[in-house]
């Protein structure tokens, strides 16, 4: 903790380290190379830790790096009042370290520890609290290597994202990480990139260094192939993954699910006006029930980049199907796989599925190293013969013979400050009005929630 300390002061105080290094930090850590840093013979302090050379020609070398987040949030009507209040509000922190070790261009190792706790929450859950695991460790084999072709075979413990991470994320903005045991090939040509894996879903323990390895419960597998540099659509994904799991409930089925996916989308993000359209179809089964689930999104904006302030206008809107007929032999709720945690906001007070939600936004650059962002959702229930779905697929209320379809409506405030490279941080405001669902099946108290966010990176 002490040489942490010391690092982030280095950091923060000594500018010209934050000159020189220049390089982004990417949502997935073991995506950085810093073999450019190969050939400076004056590397700062800081840039001595990124690139240690372990052999004469500088192909061999390791990289160290990692993070440290603390966040407070308070939350007014907890699930909307049907759970005990919580005066104070809670904490929670995330310290995550990694290695990342080449020898030569055709073999890789990678490491990375993480540890995540919470305090003063009444009932932490697996996605808030891990004491201490081994997140990530992976070997890389890279049997092709040219300037157009690329073959990375990759075997062990790691992360996965996948495209918009509406299926297959990291999880980023819960306290806990996800990861898989699994088995990777990823191939890239030009301006084509495959890949295909198989992998079992890694359950966080109540303990140290008790995940289990390859555990049975859930695995997943697939293929996601990208094409960029495309005429008119500029960039166009096609993907397919299968899940399976041992144990699954919704509000119309229980019991093993088998579940396929097949989806595509188009985007691109290069030029003030982005777009990015997503449809995708689910089949399978859950219990002896066969499984007949979608959805599709568009979500687009336009940034005025000549503008004082480069306002940013944005709308999203999204289909996400509940299931239709209750005690019947078809299951149509969609499930969402391994989500993105924070997927309407910092708060994450409802999954995607069942849903229909319309979600305009606007952000705003105050300066440089300050932005404020504000967006308001309005939800429906897409069928009024399901419930409402948390992002990890837990039922928060199931149907409840009600007619009702108006879930509630959400407003969110964002205050972004990043004063470096290494160090983030982020406010957050909400507040949620119930809808007449909400006020049928439960206690439909409206929500107020606040979150402060310090996060740290090297």
């Amino acid at each position: 903790m002490r040489v942490l300390f010391v690092l982030l002061i280095t950091l923060l105080l000594t500018n010209s380290v934050i000159a020189q290094h220049t390089m982004k930090f990417k949502p997935l850590r073991y995506d950085e190379d810093y073999s450019s840093l190969a050939g400076d013979t004056l590397r700062s302090e800081y840039e001595k830790i990124k690139f240690i050379p372990l052999s004469k020609n500088r192909e061999s070398y390791i990289s160290f790096g990692g993070e440290a987040r603390f966040q407070y949030f308070y939350l007014n009507n907890e699930d909307w009042g049907d759970t005990d209040q919580d005066k104070d509000g809670y904490t929670l922190s995330r310290y995550l370290f990694h290695m990342d070790f080449h020898v030569g261009k055709r073999f890789r190792l990678f490491s990375q520890l993480q540890s995540s706790m919470v305090n003063s929450r009444m009932a932490a859950s697996p996605v808030e609290e891990n004491p201490l695991e081994m997140h990530q460790a992976f070997v890389d084999f890279n049997p092709v290597i040219s300037e157009r072709e690329n073959l990375t075979v990759r075997i062990g413990r790691q992360e996965l994202s996948y495209g918009s991470q509406r299926l297959v994320s990291v999880r980023e903005a819960p306290n806990n990480r996800q990861a898989f045991d699994a088995a990777r090939a990823i191939y890239i040509l030009g301006s084509t990139k495959t890949e295909v894996f198989y992998g079992h879903y890694v359950q966080a323990g109540k303990g140290i260094f008790d995940d289990k390895f390859m555990g049975e419960n859930t695995r997943l597998w697939g293929a996601y192939f990208t094409q960029s540099r495309l005429p008119f659509i500029k960039n166009a994904d096609l993907y397919y993954f299968g899940l399976s799991k041992r144990n699954a409930k919704f509000n119309d089925g229980a019991g093993k699910e088998i579940r396929h996916s097949l989806g595509t989308r188009i985007f691109s993000a290069e030029n003030d006006w982005k777009y990015d359209a997503e449809a995708l179809y689910q089949f399978g089964y859950i219990g002896g029930k066969n499984i007949s689930a979608w959805t599709a999104s568009v979500n687009t904006s336009y940034r005025f980049s000549a503008t004082p302030l480069k306002p940013e206008i944005g709308l999203k809107a999204e289909l996400i199907s509940g299931d239709l007929h209750k005690e019947d032999r078809s299951v149509e709720t969609f499930n969402p796989l391994f989500p993105k945690g924070a997927y309407f906001g910092l708060a994450a007070l409802i999954g995607p599925s069942n849903l229909m939600d319309l979600h305009p936004s606007a952000s705003f650059e105050l300066s440089p190293k300050l932005s404020f962002d504000v967006d308001f959702d309005v939800f429906w229930r897409y069928s009024k013969n399901d419930g409402i779905y948390a992002v990890n697929m837990t039922m928060i209320y199931p149907d409840g013979d009600s007619r009702e379809k108006h879930i509630g409506d959400q407003l969110t405030g964002t205050l972004y400050y990043t004063p470096n490279k290494f160090l983030n941080l982020r406010w957050e405001l909400t507040w949620f009005r119930a809808g007449n669902y909400l006020k049928e099946v439960g206690s439909g108290k409206d929500i107020l929630y606040t979150g402060v966010t310090v996060q740290f990176k090297f």
